[in-house]
């Protein structure tokens, strides 16, 4: 495996192998033990979106494994592709940096750059995929179950992103996903023909979203306006009625039933404060978990050990 860029794209084998890692390395990090096998090692950090959670557990993970990173920001690169050719931009930060992490808006600046750099290059978000976060996702149902074969998420709200990259890690890792978006929302019939090839009645699409948590183990969530969709926000907000995970959604669920949403989390809209601070959240433990995934990740990609 030489990048990162969406789940579809990895064996069920080495997604296994990344879980695996991330926990054993979580357990050495909370005893106070650290790996340092990043040591001398840098990460060009390219951001066309800003986000809190993936700069900091980037840069905390590379810290921890002696290595430094470079935080770039659009202003730096004069819009990626636009004032140099992609396939110049990756072949000079090549030289400068032994991996590059970028979190973009088109799913094809990331395929590009991983095309013409020789150093492994990381989706950190585009609009297709968010990789990473459905990975810290499943390894925060691991954790908690124990297990992740046989799980079945229950994904409420937008098809978007992080929808299809987990649809792709459930169909890779033995787990269910139904996804219940209003008209218009549902996640795109291509990427769930693809995950249901990998493995049949993986992903089901309905937009009845009290029949989908019924038997969940884990009820997901994501924000109904993402950053670029600004100017749609009033339409979105009145589209999903009837979709916000509340404490009456809950009801209709099992007792064992864990929350997730990948944050930042809109408070009143997609989900109510009130199940965000309840027993059943494991929204926390989950954007913790960021960081041990990519920290894990960032050992497999960049280091010889």
């Amino acid at each position: 495996m030489k990048h990162f860029l969406s789940i579809n794209s990895c064996s069920s084998q080495e997604l296994l192998e990344l879980l695996e890692l991330s926990i054993d390395l979580k357990k050495l990090y909370k005893s106070n033990k650290r790996v340092l096998c990043l040591a001398g090692k840098s990460l060009a950090m390219i951001f066309e979106k800003p986000s809190l959670r993936t700069r900091m557990s980037f840069q905390v993970a590379m810290t921890n494994l002696g290595g430094a990173s470079v935080y770039v920001k659009p202003e730096d690169v004069g819009g990626i592709g636009k004032r140099e050719p992609l396939k110049d931009m990756a072949r000079i930060l090549s030289g400068y940096v032994d991996g590059i992490m970028v979190r973009t808006f088109a799913h094809e600046t990331a395929t590009g750059l991983a095309e013409y750099a020789s150093v492994p290059v990381i989706n950190a978000l585009t609009d297709w995929s968010h990789p990473c976060q459905a990975m810290a996702d499943i390894m925060t149902a691991k954790e908690h179950f124990g297990k992740i074969e046989g799980l079945k998420f229950a994904f409420i709200g937008d098809g978007n992103n992080v929808a299809r990259s987990l649809a792709f890690g459930c169909a890779k890792l033995g787990m269910r996903i139904e996804i219940a978006s209003p008209a218009g929302y549902e996640l795109d019939k291509g990427s769930i023909e693809r995950a249901n090839a990998i493995k049949p009645g993986t992903v089901v699409q309905s937009s009845d979203p009290i029949q989908a948590v019924k038997d969940a183990d884990l009820i997901y969530t994501d924000t109904w306006v993402s950053m670029g969709q600004e100017e749609e926000k009033a339409k979105r907000i009145n589209d999903f009625q009837g979709f916000q995970v509340n404490m009456d959604m809950l009801k209709a669920a099992a007792s064992h039933v864990r929350v997730m949403h990948c944050l930042p989390a809109y408070r009143g809209y997609e989900i109510t404060d009130e199940v965000c601070e309840c027993e059943n959240s494991i929204i926390f433990l989950e954007a913790e978990n960021r960081l041990h995934f990519q920290r894990a990740l960032l050992k497999k990609l960049m280091s010889s050990n």
